[in-house]
């Protein structure tokens, strides 16, 4: 049965091989199920709902994966977008959670409407690489800001906007350890060393009594506190516009670019033959919209999944495999609930440092492509918003191709998506 509905054969590959790919993507992602409820819940989200929220996400987007795509990548609440939903567009601009689980379900039902119609291939082809790969990279600043915050390593300080916090104090201590023990298996290629890190952390933080015990197994909590909990009509505000704006925008660029790169690794899109990536990516849109009645932030292809494809995984059974140890991960809920915020800080800032490699990529040779792409990338953590990044990104390198007698070479998507940003702008300032 299974070696026909996922074309094992086909794909030479194995049930062993795929259980074995699917049990690897899961260690090297399964970090997520600790730190997305510690993100969301500062926003007044039920900790435990959301911990219900996030694992059922994982588990519907990378079923919706297997069955639908048959490709063996797993799905969870993605990094970036969910610090940006807690950070910005709840804690710093002042909208309700519910507002903001709203926009996250109009935006995946645009991605939706982008994959079925074609028009994602158009507005991702008209997105300058350089900036692309800025915008992979901001978020990566915005979310290593986010984590020395809640390792207590940066404080905030009037006289210089930033300063160092107390370094001798213990949460901070450990979070720093964390960081170092994390990096440190990931540098011996350890699978799962993200989520051995966090465990390291909260059983040191429980030996040394700061944190108190309160066992592993249970039977999940309630999801009622987040089910279906979504303000839609709150999310059309028109000053939300931006908000559903930049969801989009970042789901489309990280769900695509992961997808590719995993699937080529895998052999399973060639050039020229794109296999099943239309459909991979309504798996994703669908997932986002899910994701969001369940109670959580964007779900997203995660680049995790390569760990498993190295390890020999093919087809949609190792997405399958994926999605059932998310389910059986629900009764980890004591476990969850004790993790400490300096616990999954280090976890935060290791995936940080991992997403700044993308400024690899960003044409340093060419002003007109190099300059706005630095804009994005520091705006993103100096305003707190990678909305805001964003749009200076876009913004900026509109005017600066105009102004150097290059307006040719801006692609009609870029041109849009920065008109839409000045028109935020100039009504809503705020």
């Amino acid at each position: 049965m299974l070696e026909q509905f996922f074309k094992l054969k086909e794909h030479d590959t194995s049930v062993r091989t795929e259980v074995l790919a699917g049990l690897t993507t899961f260690l090297t992602m399964s970090y997520i199920i600790f730190v997305n409820p510690d993100i969301l819940s500062s926003t007044g989200m039920d900790k435990g709902s959301v911990f219900v929220a996030t694992c059922l996400a994982a588990a519907l987007g990378s079923l919706i994966m297997a069955l639908l795509a048959n490709w063996p990548i797993g799905m969870a609440p993605g990094m970036g977008l969910n610090a940006f939903f807690a950070f910005t567009v709840v804690a710093q601009m002042g909208y309700t959670w519910q507002q903001a689980l709203g926009a996250v379900f109009i935006s995946g039902v645009v991605f939706v409407i982008l994959t079925v119609t074609g028009a994602r291939e158009w507005l991702v082809a008209g997105i300058p690489p350089s900036l692309r790969s800025a915008i992979a990279a901001g978020i990566g600043l915005f979310l290593g800001i986010i984590a020395l915050g809640s390792a207590g390593i940066v404080v905030a300080n009037p006289a210089t906007k930033v300063g160092l916090g107390d370094l001798t104090h213990a949460p901070t201590l450990f979070a720093i350890l964390g960081f170092f023990i994390i990096a440190a298996l990931g540098a011996l290629k350890v699978r799962g060393a993200i989520l051995i890190g966090i465990l390291a952390i909260t059983i040191l933080s429980i030996v040394t009594g700061h944190t108190q015990f309160q066992g592993i197994f249970s039977a999940p909590p309630s999801l009622d506190p987040t089910f279906f909990k979504l303000d839609i009509m709150g999310a059309l505000n028109t000053g939300f516009f931006h908000v559903i704006l930049v969801f989009v925008l970042v789901e489309v660029f990280d769900a695509t670019g992961t997808m590719i790169g995993v699937a080529t690794r895998a052999g399973l899109i060639r050039p020229g033959n794109p296999g099943r990536l239309g459909r991979a990516l309504l798996s994703d849109s669908s997932a986002i919209v899910a994701g969001s009645m369940l109670g959580t932030s964007s779900t997203t292809a995660y680049v995790e999944s390569a760990s498993g494809v190295q390890a020999g995984g093919r087809t949609g059974l190792t997405a399958l495999v994926i999605a059932v140890l998310f389910l059986l991960a629900l009764f980890l809920s004591p476990l969850a609930a004790i993790v400490p915020a300096y616990a999954t800080a280090p976890a935060l800032l290791y995936v940080a440092c991992l997403m700044l490699r993308e400024l690899v990529d960003v044409d340093w040779d060419d002003i007109t492509e190099s300059v706005p792409a630095a804009i994005a990338a520091i705006s993103m953590p100096l305003t707190y918003s990678i909305a805001n990044g964003l749009a200076f990104g876009f913004i900026s390198y509109v005017a600066i191709k105009t102004l150097s007698g290059r307006f040719r070479d801006i692609h009609p998507a870029t041109l849009l998506v920065a008109a839409l940003f000045v028109i935020k702008y100039a009504l809503f300032p705020a």
